[in-house]
């Protein structure tokens, strides 16, 4: 999304987490892995047309309460199965109180409800996000067009969402954090392609400034790119997480998979992740929690879940950009 997502245009990819470049304006959808080569070869990818559903949002947030909880809410009124077949068009004024972070994290976890795709408006917010990568020239503005017609309508006042938990071992098995609020923990994962942009990250490491996780709990951080954990470093909130007890995993899927990190026998993780299916972790009897990074960085501190903590963050106009490591194709690749 930082350095190839691009308004207007179709993403396929090999992950069921590519639809999170719908936050920028993109049909981005996940696939196999066959299929992908097979496209990147020429052949085409073929799917029966999805339902259109349309998701208005109204007013905005209140304080405590994140993006992560707007979709949790969705995926506690429509279930994993809910968006089969479908691709979800996200509308309203609310949409103006999300930044293309936040919007990428309903976006992602779109999977979760089984829906081909989720996709917003490519506006003044994504331009201001693309303006920032310092690629303002592949901006382009995209919305409904006048007297579109949708499959479903959905409204959703966010100024009504509390902070949620997706409860093991579902992502639609959602419930209020409160009711949660003094259960002992033994772990926290923060991060992933869910919630590890420089936002999320940067206001979980304000609220651990200055502080020290509960001993009876493991945290680690898992950047979402490596710009993000370069500026993390840049800014001194790497060295405030490390300080506050965190580790630092390298970007990537990680814990999230069970690939590392995998929970202690019976324990309880409280995740910024996307899925919490049993066993996902790597610990067959773990007990999986799905939350927002303020609530994940809460419940570190208190040991126990939590209510959401909040913390003032400001980001850079623009972005850390380095692109050594980016080999781009040849502009013919006909011989490729």
């Amino acid at each position: 999304m930082e350095r190839f997502g691009v308004p207007g245009q179709t993403l396929l990819g090999s992950d069921s987490h590519t639809p999170t470049c719908g936050a920028l304006g993109m049909i981005a959808i996940g696939a196999g892995g066959l299929d992908v080569a097979c496209a990147m070869s020429g052949a085409p990818y073929a799917l029966i047309c999805p339902e259109i559903i349309k998701i208005t949002l109204t007013n905005k947030l209140r304080g405590g309460v994140s993006a992560k909880d707007v979709i949790l809410e969705i995926l506690r009124r429509l279930t994993v199965k809910g968006g089969v077949g479908k691709i979800f068009e996200y509308a309203g004024g609310g949409l103006q109180t999300l930044t293309v972070p936040e919007r990428a994290t309903i976006a992602n976890m779109g999977a979760e409800l089984g829906a081909t795709t989720s996709v917003f408006p490519a506006d003044d917010v994504t331009r201001a996000f693309l303006k920032a990568q310092n690629r303002e020239s592949d901006f382009t503005e995209i919305k409904p067009g006048g007297g579109a017609k949708y499959d479903g309508e959905i409204e959703i006042d966010l100024a009504k969402i509390v902070p949620l938990a997706a409860a093991p071992h579902s992502p639609d098995n959602v419930i209020e954090i409160e009711k949660l609020v003094g259960k002992k923990i033994n772990q926290v994962a923060i991060g992933s392609c869910t919630n590890g942009s420089l936002a999320d990250l940067a206001t979980v490491s304000a609220i651990l400034k200055g502080k020290t996780i509960a001993p009876n709990v493991s945290l680690v951080i898992s950047p979402g790119s490596r710009q993000v954990l370069t500026m993390l470093a840049q800014s001194g909130a790497l060295a405030d997480m490390l300080a506050a007890g965190a580790r630092i995993l390298e970007p990537g899927c990680g814990p999230c998979i069970g690939m590392g990190q995998a929970p202690n026998s019976g324990g309880v993780s409280v995740r910024t992740f996307n899925r919490n299916f049993k066993g996902r972790s790597g610990t067959a009897d773990a007990e999986v929690y799905l939350v927002s990074p303020q609530t994940a960085a809460a419940c570190a501190l208190a040991g126990a879940f939590a209510l959401p903590l909040e913390a003032e963050i400001d980001l850079p106009e623009t972005f850390f950009i380095n692109d050594n490591m980016i080999i781009a194709p040849p502009a013919d690749s006909s011989a490729v």
